[in-house]
């Protein structure tokens, strides 16, 4: 029996004039890395919250018009590596730097250049990679402190790199670093089908939902010892049935997700329900429970079950 619906989405042929390629987006924890990526691909594939060092992952986001296809790499945070899961997050970050064509260094454009922004600029300055320094957050700068702005403009000065300034939360100038991107690549081709928006497992994206609930709804109760797992997916024309097991360090930990008499628990599976559902465009029903997993974050063979591991690429 034969089919008119491809098995696989068709990549089209680019035209001469087409730009393509793939940027990394570089800088502190908490500085709007992954709210920029998704205010640019027009849909949320990363997860936000207010907790610092909120990604894990080097997650592809990819933005596709008429003129360019670009591929974002959403690097975590980098920052000092107090644990084996944090060393795998910072050497996966730095080693991306070397496998894209151009990087978004993004700043908190409402507070001046620190010791962190600087010890990104100096890694950056001992590398090949051509930079743009983009200054976020600017809806949060105080109107009456001209020297924020002037302590990034001196930063790109230095190293010859463009300024970009934009709100990612407001979707503010987006559409100057979009143009500023698109002029740094080179002609290119399409390396994924135009509707495409990450090439990230839906499994994957339903996790990091997860997960994102969790750390909004506990903050520094249960700040980054946990990781999820989705353990089952079954898929019918009324349904998806998901269920997912959330690993916690400590028995304390576990009581905190789960809360008095379940209410927690409950609170995170409704609000990632929802997430879900806007995910898949279709209803789910969402099944968690916690489980215990001593160290963790300190067992490469725990981070390696869990999806952890140091990117040899």
């Amino acid at each position: 029996m034969t089919s008119d619906i491809p098995l696989t989405p068709t990549i089209p042929i680019a035209p001469a004039d087409f730009k393509s390629g793939f940027v990394a987006l570089l800088g502190r924890p908490n500085v709007g890395k992954s709210t920029l990526m998704n205010q640019l691909v027009g849909q949320k594939i990363a997860i936000t919250s207010p907790v610092a060092q909120t990604t894990r992952n080097r997650l592809r986001g990819i933005f596709t018009n008429e003129r360019s296809q670009i591929i974002f790499v959403d690097t975590p945070g980098i920052h000092k590596p107090h644990h084996e899961l944090g060393k795998i997050l910072v050497k996966n970050a730095r080693s991306t730097v070397g496998a894209v064509d151009l990087v978004v260094f993004i700043v908190d454009g409402s507070v001046p250049l620190g010791k962190g922004d600087r010890f990104i600029a100096d890694f950056l300055t001992k590398t090949q990679a051509s930079v743009i320094l983009g200054v976020n957050k600017i809806d949060q700068r105080p109107e009456n402190k001209p020297h924020i702005l002037q302590s990034y403009q001196d930063l790109a000065s230095e190293n010859h790199w463009q300024l970009q300034e934009f709100s990612a939360l407001q979707g503010d100038r987006l559409h100057s670093l979009e143009n500023a991107l698109i002029s740094s690549l080179e002609p290119g081709p399409y390396y994924y089908p135009p509707d495409l928006v990450t090439d990230q497992p839906e499994r994957f994206i339903m996790a990091e939902l997860i997960r994102e609930q969790i750390l909004l709804h506990t903050r520094q109760e249960v700040p980054h010892s946990v990781a999820i797992a989705i353990e089952q997916v079954k898929e019918s024309p009324e349904i998806t049935e998901v269920r997912a097991a959330i690993n916690v360090e400590r028995s304390s930990q576990k009581g905190i997700l789960i809360g008095k008499k379940g209410s927690m628990l409950k609170t995170i599976g409704t609000a990632a329900r929802q997430q879900i559902q806007k995910l898949i465009a279709g209803k789910v029903y969402l099944e968690l429970f916690v489980k215990v997993q001593p160290k963790w974050r300190q067992s490469r063979a725990s981070l390696a079950e869990l999806g952890y591991s140091l990117d040899e690429s």
